[in-house]
């Protein structure tokens, strides 16, 4: 038997309405993110629009002080008796100077007045057609152009190159050795040791003790091992110095000065100035629209029009975008604000006495002190950048794990101790560099607890050389 019954259940559940969505999205991107996301909804929405510098931001309407101002803009033109309208008649239909498009002539493109950097191929394929080489020949050079990396290097092995397209590795290896001869210098190499050797070769020095070093003892030159390089080539210690010095000059990527790689500018998203005593923090405004509703929009939306009701409907999600966008970025400074101001007062030693002065803090100390989820700070702190009198940092670097102190004391910041390990690296005797060993000693000395390995690590993290590569004859 089937038993209908109705029951009654209260639950609760989190509903991300459009505009928590917006805001979450908003928070976690970065300053120029924003900017790009800020430039596309002002295309696609008409009812949200930028305040002009020069015009009074009181004209707009802004949602998040809820307040509708308009101002209507008249224009009069007035047309005195007095002008002799002759005189412009004249003027405008004499046969004087004038320019005239002729049809059908094209009219130089806009790219042509634009700069742009000339890439490695085109450099190379320049080269290439300067020459008096074959057809055949151009064909498989700019097969070898086509596959070089950004280093400069051949990526590819010539065998597999002549086999695939059909020439025959004597031909290949002509075109490459003509190849070699471009500029720059070093061009079109399989490794970097015939790269090495074509710079040595092209200075007029292709038979010396730097060649014999980079052909035959490159490993023992990687790592520094001269005293294995002395007692191979029957050299002193001096020569070799001098060799190695020489081969420090050559350039073991010669592709790179080309490189199509645009420079990433970090733009900080907030500034911490120090006035007198104190520490003010202040957000950086600067090239962020801003940004308000379009007057015509909301005074025809509220101003009792008749639409249709597709019309009104669009023009309602637009209007309600727009609120939600402009609230939402409020919000979002707002928020950077605040965190910034409770990792000031939690970090005040490290803005006053430097680097190795930072204090271990994670996530929740500053959730905790601005009353908000740890999701949000890891959100707020995730490339966005503060510029301090100690430079730019992501807000991301104040919060670090602790290292114990051996006898009591608090604790120290593992940035803190990274920086200790990279001013005592840079103050060693070159003859004698300090081992991870020795670096862990010299640290418990001064109350660290750290182990061996986490010094490696930390050095490792800061791209320092091991002792035996750092070690100078």
């Amino acid at each position: 038997m089937v038993e209908l019954k109705q029951n009654l259940k209260l639950s609760q559940q989190l509903v991300m309405t459009p505009q928590l969505q917006m805001a979450i999205k908003l928070l976690q991107l970065s300053r120029l993110e924003l900017v790009d996301t800020i430039r596309q909804e002002l295309e696609e929405n008409p009812a949200l629009e930028e305040v002009q510098d020069s015009l009074d931001a009181s004209e707009y309407e802004n949602p998040a002080d809820d307040v509708s101002v308009e101002k209507e803009v008249t224009i009069e033109e007035k047309i005195h008796d007095g002008i002799d309208w002759r005189d412009y008649i004249e003027e405008y239909n004499s046969p004087g100077k004038a320019s005239f498009e002729i049809e059908g002539k094209d009219a130089p493109k806009f790219e042509s007045f634009i700069s742009h950097k000339e890439s490695l191929s085109d450099h190379l394929f320049w080269q290439l057609s300067m020459t008096s080489a074959t057809e055949e020949e151009k064909r498989i050079g700019t097969i070898i152009i086509g596959n070089l990396n950004k280093n400069g290097y051949v990526d590819i092995p010539m065998e597999e190159l002549a086999r695939v397209n059909g020439y025959s590795p004597e031909k290949v290896a002509d075109v490459l050795a003509l190849l070699q001869t471009f500029d720059p210098i070093g061009i079109c190499a399989r490794d970097l040791a015939e790269c090495l050797l074509i710079q040595m070769r092209r200075v007029g020095i292709g038979d010396s003790l730097a060649t014999d070093i980079i052909a035959d003892h490159l490993n023992h030159l990687e790592n520094r091992n001269y005293s294995a390089i002395c007692k191979a080539l029957k050299v002193s210690m001096k020569e070799v110095i001098s060799a190695v010095n020489m081969i420090k000059e050559l350039d073991p990527r010669p592709g790179r000065k080309f490189s199509d790689e645009a420079p990433q500018y970090i733009e900080p998203d907030i500034f911490v100035h120090k006035l007198e005593d104190e520490f003010v923090v202040v957000l950086n405004d600067d090239g962020m629209p801003r940004l308000c509703i379009n007057a015509f929009y909301r005074s025809a939306f509220n101003g009792g029009k008749e639409f249709s009701e597709g019309a009104k409907e669009y023009v309602q999600e637009k209007l309600n975008s727009a609120t939600w966008l402009i609230k939402s970025i409020h919000q979002r400074q707002k928020t950077i604000y605040k965190v910034m101001e409770s990792i000031l007062k939690f970090q005040k030693e490290f803005f006053e006495k430097g680097l190795t002065h930072l204090k271990p803090m994670v996530l929740k100390d500053v959730a905790e002190d601005i009353d908000m989820h740890e999701s949000t700070i890891s959100r707020v702190t995730t490339n966005k950048y503060a510029y301090t009198p100690l430079g730019i940092f992501e807000l991301k670097y104040f919060f670090n794990s602790s290292i114990s102190r051996m006898h009591g004391g608090g604790s120290l910041a593992s940035a803190s101790v990274q920086e200790r390990i990279k001013q005592l690296i840079g103050n060693e005797d070159s003859k004698k560099p300090y081992s991870d060993e020795k670096i862990s000693k010299i640290l418990k000395e001064s109350n660290i607890n750290i182990a061996r390995r986490t010094v490696a690590k930390y050095r490792e993290t800061l791209r320092i050389l091991p002792s035996n590569k750092r070690r100078q004859p």
